[in-house]
């Protein structure tokens, strides 16, 4: 029985996961959630202000007994009253108050946005730099390998005589430098690998394959972050206008029914009246408060202008930043020519010094730099091939694009 699960359960761990994939586990991790319960709680705030605005019914009842009876004071009495109140003026305080929370909610869901493009631009890029790490991996192997292979030839020369031992410890002493390399490199593809599982909150096997689709040329800065700012800038100048408010009067409307059972002692005390309706309109005004309200206005005041001037900051900022980012993926599309270039001079470089070395007409120290020249050349390649790739990624997130809408 236990072969049997071996066999049908073997495939799920060797199982990779696509980009795609990635970018979905991605975007249910915790911090995503959090920003997201921080959204739904603003709204349910919201919701409670407006109610707030609506009538409130209130009702109520006492029971009360004294030792000393008045007229005011029955010795026994009880009553039960229900009240209906509503705000009919507040000087604009509830439609900037209103105002104010669509504002402060459209901010939390650009930065719910922000935050999970944010997210999905690391996970591309862990995505290619761990393929990158791969490709130098794979090189790296293939020179260790090649570099075991004429260990072994040159043994065998050395066994009768037709080389010298310097020559043998040179390719050794290359052979311990290349597997230093190559466990460096393991250990960025074992960090990349622990980041992504700490993004997504599951193990993470990588399978290559992703592209991104080429940016359109019209593509304009249009991020999360910088649009959460302009709501944040709207919401300021909403709570400047709800000091304001403290300018006008505050209007009330105010109806409440009361039923009284009164119990006297003394009968002169007695009354006609066991019920009461009192309807009435309320004004307050604060005419004078010693600048008060000046003061606070003033403060949220420059608050909205600190936000505006910031806001603008990091528009700028942003525009710059897309502008750079369309700069670097022109110049690393220019790489991949000058790679590829590259690749072919060292590929016919190490042909021919090959050739040479084993008719024995060079030494090896010409052939290991050409072996290392063309390995190299193959990992520059393929790093980029997969640096386009974030690229993309960059120019996609700085225009506040959906990364997972372009992930072929």
């Amino acid at each position: 029985m236990k072969k049997i699960y071996f066999i049908f359960l073997t495939p799920l761990f060797m199982w990779g996961h696509t980009l795609n994939e990635l970018l979905d586990l991605s975007l249910q991790n915790r911090m995503v959630n959090a920003y997201q319960y921080n959204l739904e709680a603003l709204q349910y705030e919201y919701k409670g202000v407006k109610s707030s605005y609506y009538p409130s019914v209130d009702v109520g009842a006492s029971y009360s007994s004294t030792n000393k009876e008045t007229a005011s004071v029955p010795d026994k009495g009880s009553q039960a009253y229900g009240k209906v109140s509503l705000t009919l003026f507040d000087g604009g305080k509830r439609e900037n108050t209103f105002f104010k929370y669509q504002s402060d909610i459209k901010s939390s869901e650009q930065t719910l946005n922000s935050v999970k493009n944010q997210i999905a631009l690391d996970v591309v890029t862990y995505y290619y730099n761990y393929l990158s790490l791969l490709a130098q991996q794979e090189a790296k192997q293939k020179e260790i390998e090649q570099l075991q292979a004429q260990y072994k030839r040159l043994e065998k020369f050395f066994e009768v005589g037709s080389t010298t031992e310097d020559e043998l410890q040179k390719i050794i002493s290359r052979v311990q430098s290349s597997n230093v390399d190559l466990h460096e490199i393991e250990l960025q593809l074992e960090t990349i690998t622990h980041n992504l599982e700490y993004i997504t909150g599951q193990p993470v096997k990588i399978e290559a394959g992703a592209v991104l689709e080429a940016p359109k040329n019209n593509l304009t800065m249009n991020r999360a972050d910088i649009k959460a700012l302009e709501y944040d800038v709207e919401a300021s100048d909403n709570a400047a206008d709800i000091e304001k408010g403290d300018y006008f009067p505050t209007i009330t409307l105010n109806d409440t029914y009361t039923y009284y059972d009164l119990k006297y002692e003394n009968s002169a005390y007695e009354s006609s009246i066991d019920e009461q309706n009192v309807f009435s309109v309320n004004l307050t005004w604060n005419i004078f408060s010693f600048g008060e309200t000046m003061n606070k206005t003033e403060s949220k005041y420059k608050k909205y202008l600190s936000l505006k001037s910031q806001y603008e900051y990091e528009k700028n900022r942003a525009n710059v930043d897309l502008q750079l980012a369309n700069r670097a993926y022109e110049i690393a599309k220019m790489k991949i020519k000058s790679a590829q270039a590259g690749l072919e001079a060292a590929q016919t470089a190490y042909e021919v010094i090959k050739s040479k070395f084993q008719n024995g007409l060079i030494d090896n120290v010409a052939y290991l730099e050409a072996l290392t020249e063309k390995y190299d050349a193959i990992s520059t390649l393929k790093a980029a091939k997969y640096d386009l790739e974030v690229k993309k990624a960059t120019i996609f997130y700085h225009s506040g694009e959906n990364l997972k809408d372009y992930v072929q």
